[in-house]
């Protein structure tokens, strides 16, 4: 008999030896075969676990705390702040200074000439940005705004387009020079063009050949959202002529929000309410006025104020939600995961491979000798 209590009885009186830290498992090799009249226990079923079909997890039995990280990504952007860059482009006389300084009620835009002063109209278009810092509630944000003086004021307005694009691709390129390199920066400085709000001289009539083709070429490589400038001056006929979208169709003209980028159906009602809307109807306006007992931001003439956050008055209040409060990180997304995503692509096909080393540049066809 053993005493260790490491014997245990077989039912015939025999012993049969298991350590006392290691229990036997039937079938083991390491036990000898045993002989019992017991009915093996039935082992117990394992109950499947299944997901309902729409879910992508398991449902929680506890608090996590999965939502904290919405917590921490606010206060990492509240100490790092972010940038946003914005192109206005349109003939002189539209506004585009006033329109962007009620945009962000501040003066971010300089005017070409002070009142009593002519304006002097260069004779090639040039390109002008102003960087503020705008800080809101905590939050700051980094503010670059591109001017275009001299767009559509020439008799002759061929490949006036030519400059932008070139100011666009030119900061798609030093993006990419700086995202090639092996040892660079946390974070890379964005000087991108995140939107391109185009101003439409208000004619009376539909758009004029010269914003058709600009915004054929350019909604190919930047976001481009179009406006009808001083929409005061027109009535609500010819408002709704300015609103028929034929042309944009004929055209193959995508402006944003582009249906093709609608991730989902909540998306896609969302900017289809935007679109039906597209050119925006607006009026600038960046001093307040005494209304009712209250100060307002409006246009005074001499049938009344014109205010211009007021929705019955003019469609300045959908141009400013879409392009700060609902959809300014969508602008950059798509600015980087399609348009310059698309640049990168054609620049690195067109490269060397022997190139692509960031100490030789990123030299393509035909640029021996440039350097990325």
């Amino acid at each position: 008999m053993c005493r260790g209590g490491c014997c245990q009885d077989n039912g015939a009186g025999r012993g049969v030896w298991a350590h006392p830290a290691l229990p036997t498992r039937a079938g083991s090799s390491l036990e000898p075969e045993k002989h019992s009249m017991e009915q093996p226990a039935e082992p117990e079923e394992e109950v499947p676990i299944t997901t309902a079909p729409g879910q992508a997890g398991c449902q929680l039995f506890g608090y996590v705390g999965i939502e904290a990280v919405l917590d921490q990504m606010k206060i990492k952007t509240m100490k790092t702040g972010f940038e946003f860059n914005i192109m206005v482009v349109g003939q002189s006389g539209l506004g585009k200074s006033t329109m962007v300084n009620t945009l962000f009620k501040s003066k971010v835009s300089r005017k070409a000439s002070q009142p009593g002063q002519e304006e002097r109209i260069p004779r090639t278009v040039q390109l002008q940005s102003i960087t503020h810092v705008i800080e809101e509630r905590g939050v700051k944000m980094k503010l670059t705004v591109t001017d275009t003086p001299g767009f559509g004021d020439q008799i002759n307005n061929e490949n006036c387009w030519d400059p932008i694009i070139k100011y666009i691709n030119e900061q798609y390129e030093r993006y990419l020079r700086e995202e090639i390199l092996i040892t660079r920066k946390r974070k890379i400085p964005d000087t991108r063009v995140h939107g391109c709000v185009y101003f439409i001289p208000p004619t009376g009539h539909w758009l004029r050949p010269l914003d058709l083709e600009f915004m054929r070429r350019l909604s190919k490589i930047v976001n481009v959202v179009p406006v009808i400038a001083k929409a005061d001056t027109l009535t609500l006929e010819e408002r709704a002529e300015f609103k028929q979208q034929e042309d944009l169709k004929t055209h193959a003209i995508s402006v944003y929000p582009q249906e093709d980028f609608d991730q989902d159906p909540d998306d896609r009602v969302l900017n289809d309410r935007i679109r039906e809307n597209i050119p925006f109807a607006v009026v600038g306006a960046d001093q307040e006025h005494q209304v009712n007992g209250k100060r307002v931001l409006g246009r005074k003439t001499k049938w009344g104020i014109i205010e211009v956050e007021n929705p019955t008055h003019c469609e300045f209040p959908l141009l400013r939600d879409l392009l700060i409060r609902s959809h300014l990180q969508d602008l950059k997304d798509i600015t980087h995961n399609v348009h310059y995503e698309s640049y990168r692509v054609r620049r690195l096909n067109e490269s060397n491979r022997p190139a692509l080393s960031p100490l030789n540049g990123l030299a393509g066809k035909g640029e021996a000798g440039s350097d990325l």
